[in-house]
């Protein structure tokens, strides 16, 4: 018997200009369920990415649909123990050290994109859609809430008014619903590509920038503007200690603004 294939898979290429970028890619037919070959899977990926971060990261899905959500036998005859510990796990494993990573991390959506996938989404820092795409935190169908930190994060992009109705409802919401709700960033015709370029233009950014950006933006998630603003002088300034900013700097002074190039150090 053949092995099965790996149900993601990791890739590293480098941009035009040099940066690394690398590319999750969820196939795991016919509707990536998260089951548990799927979780340990892309645990390994995000573990790989942790020990050797690139300069952007790109989450993706083949098929038709990104994911129709969790294996419910993920989930059969848990002790009250045993889900806590799942819950951790997952936490710990996959959705806190995508937030962690020192670049950015794009997630691409171009169909149906269910509970574990759409909380993996909203861990990442930019999420585009194709028009098609739906959304659906709709664990409610077998008695649970999300506990991947879907409620908590889209209530920090959405409003907490707007947590409650898609959580307690169970519904599909559209892609052009979620993007006026600030959860999306954009919607495109062609996801898959845009949501390459896109990645790929970040790669080539100031990385240590961007990861300093994110050290930001995670201080006012859990201390609010004057905690943020009290550790922000010394992660910026530590940013002049880069070659990028030495670099950029002297760039925009000899030959102006947009012309400078970045090595990501």
């Amino acid at each position: 018997m053949s092995e099965l294939p790996e149900p993601t898979r990791l890739n590293r290429t480098d941009t035009d200009a040099g940066a690394q970028l690398a590319t999750i890619t969820i196939d795991h037919p016919p509707l990536n369920l998260f089951d548990q070959a799927l979780l340990d899977s892309l645990a390994a990926n995000v573990a790989e990415l942790t020990a050797a971060p690139p300069r952007a990261v790109l989450l993706r899905a083949e098929g038709k649909v990104v994911s129709g959500g969790v294996d419910v036998h993920v989930f059969e005859g848990l002790s009250v123990e045993q889900g806590t510990e799942l819950w951790e796990n997952l936490f710990s494993r996959i959705i806190h050290p995508i937030e962690a990573l020192p670049c950015p991390v794009v997630f691409a959506a171009h169909g149906l994109t269910l509970t574990a996938a759409f909380e993996i989404a909203l861990a990442c820092d930019i999420i585009l859609a194709a028009p098609k795409a739906k959304f659906g935190l709709v664990e409610t169908v077998v008695g649970l809430t999300p506990s991947m930190g879907g409620p908590q994060r889209l209530a920090e992009r959405a409003g907490s008014g707007r947590a409650r109705e898609f959580v307690m409802t169970g519904d599909l919401y559209d892609a052009a619903t979620m993007a006026d709700w600030g959860v999306v960033n954009a919607v495109h015709e062609d996801v898959d590509t845009a949501a390459r370029a896109l990645a790929a233009r970040l790669a080539d950014g100031p990385t240590r920038a961007h990861a300093a950006t994110k050290q930001i933006i995670e201080a006012w998630r859990s201390g609010g503007v004057a905690h943020a603003d009290s550790g922000t002088p010394r992660v910026s300034g530590e940013l002049f200690a880069t070659e990028d900013l030495r670099g950029a700097v002297r760039s925009f002074l000899d030959v102006g603004p947009g012309k400078a190039s970045y090595s990501g150090r």
